[in-house]
């Protein structure tokens, strides 16, 4: 249950409610002056040059005109803010977070209903109160609902929770379609779309192009939230009265939630922290030193950063728990699927025996090959993303791409600070001469990695 404090906090939001669309005009009314500011101080110094950075992300953002769904979701949100035990949502996937998700809704006395396709799964969920697929052993709430009827859980709902494989996001959203009215859309997932490139946030507007949404993002291992370890995540919507929503659903003594309206920054950071994950489990496979894992680390949040800022993100987003939160917890947890994954390639099984053997999906393997492409064609520096991919999908050493990637030319450290305009293009060009100018020398560091991985 959440403490009084939260009550209190939740009372104080309901006030907002109403203010919902002036708040949107407010927003779009002070992106407009940030930029106008941010103009004039370009030449101020280091902290406005970065500053100036980070606000350009906003500058793109449109003015939601007001529809007979927004007002329906404004009407209930208002609701919910004056009565937060009585939030109605259907967590949509029975996999291990959208259970934890779900069992902490029902835990705070929300109406919560998790919906799995397989009818048999949901007769045992109910008998059991456990998933014993993704989440052996917890005891979920008892007042937690279960359903296979889509059409009985989502309807009717304030808020539909999506927990399902991004292969799967856009389907399930054409099976929600015909019962969807006012109901809000929270993405769980975090990975893109194979061969659109499309993040969940996008699917749904072009699916549900009138509803209100959000995406939620964050460090958070399943297991550790239904052992009640502190953890906390963020909720990314351009409508307050979402995030509050969602905040008081699913905020706990326990569990904090975050609020955020980069809704682009967020979900790139949900989905491209897979990518280091196998990366990290790969070297944790080779039984790497401190520095080496620090040095990945970083590294990869600066590529991050660097995409994301190129898709519209805030690159101070990739600071907070969505980014370098997330991408600590799992590049450096066994409970990860990517790390997991990385792990069993860096052991010298192929990718599809390390997918078999894992039993559930790993979003990294397919969002490597999404970002990989897209870096490629627009030019984006991301030497990781493609040694990951030279390793996994063209069979190049593992030794010798680390090796090249350590030859490298020179960079800045953190380009937001003192910019580094090498293209990707050089490294895709170092890196494909170095590994084609004689075959058997790749075989002997095959041999080499090999020898290591024994030792």
């Amino acid at each position: 249950m959440t403490s009084s404090s939260d009550e209190d906090k939740q009372n104080q939001n309901a006030n907002n409610a109403d203010t919902v669309g002036r708040d949107k005009s407010n927003n779009s009314e002070n992106n407009n002056n940030n930029n106008d500011n941010s103009n004039e101080n370009k030449s101020t110094g280091l902290i406005a040059s970065i500053l100036d950075r980070a606000t350009k992300s906003g500058f793109g953002r449109k003015k939601l005109n007001p529809n007979k769904v927004e007002a329906a979701v404004a009407k209930q949100m208002d609701q919910i803010h004056k009565s937060p035990e009585k939030i109605r949502l259907t967590v949509v996937g029975g996999g291990s977070f959208g259970t934890a998700m779900a069992n902490l809704a029902a835990r705070n006395g929300c109406d919560t209903t998790i919906w799995v396709r397989n009818k048999r799964t949901v007769k045992s969920m109910t008998k059991t109160q456990m998933n014993k697929k993704y989440l052996p052993g917890y005891k979920l709430d008892n007042r937690l609902k279960y359903s296979y009827d889509l059409e009985a859980a989502v309807k009717d709902k304030d808020i539909i929770f999506l927990a399902v494989p991004s292969s799967a996001f856009r389907e399930t959203l054409k099976n929600i379609k015909p019962f969807i009215s006012g109901q809000s859309i929270v993405s769980l997932t975090k990975g893109m779309e194979k061969d659109t490139f499309a993040l969940m946030s996008d699917i749904i507007k072009d699916e549900l192009p009138e509803v209100n949404f959000g995406v939620m993002s964050g460090p958070n291992l399943a297991v550790e939230i239904m052992k009640n370890m502190p953890s906390a995540t963020v909720i990314a919507s351009e409508s307050e009265p979402l995030r509050h929503a969602v905040q008081a659903a699913l905020h706990s003594a326990f569990f904090r939630v975050f609020a955020s309206d980069d809704i682009r920054g967020v979900e790139l950071g949900g989905a491209l922290k897979n990518i280091y994950a196998i990366a990290m489990g790969m070297a944790a496979a080779y039984d790497v030193g401190e520095n080496t894992k620090a040095m990945l680390l970083t590294r990869s949040l600066a590529e991050m950063s660097r995409f994301g800022v190129e898709e519209g993100a805030n690159p101070l987003t990739f600071l907070g728990l969505s980014g370098v939160g997330d991408l600590y917890a799992t590049c450096n947890s066994e409970l990860s699927r990517n790390f997991r994954i990385g792990n069993m390639l860096g052991r010298g099984m192929d990718i599809d025996a390390a997918v078999k053997k894992l039993g559930q999906t790993a979003e990294g393997v397919n969002t490597i090959q999404q970002v990989h492409e897209k870096a490629s064609k627009q030019g984006i520096y991301m030497p990781i993303t493609h040694a990951l991919h030279a390793v996994i999908y063209e069979d190049k050493a593992a030794l010798g791409v680390a090796l090249h990637l350590m030859e490298a030319g020179f960079r800045s450290d953190v380009e937001f600070v003192m910019p580094h305009d090498h293209s990707n293009a050089a490294l895709t060009a170092q890196m494909s001469a170095a590994s084609s100018a004689d075959d058997s020398e790749g075989n002997t560091d095959k041999k080499d990695s090999n020898n290591l991985k024994n030792k």
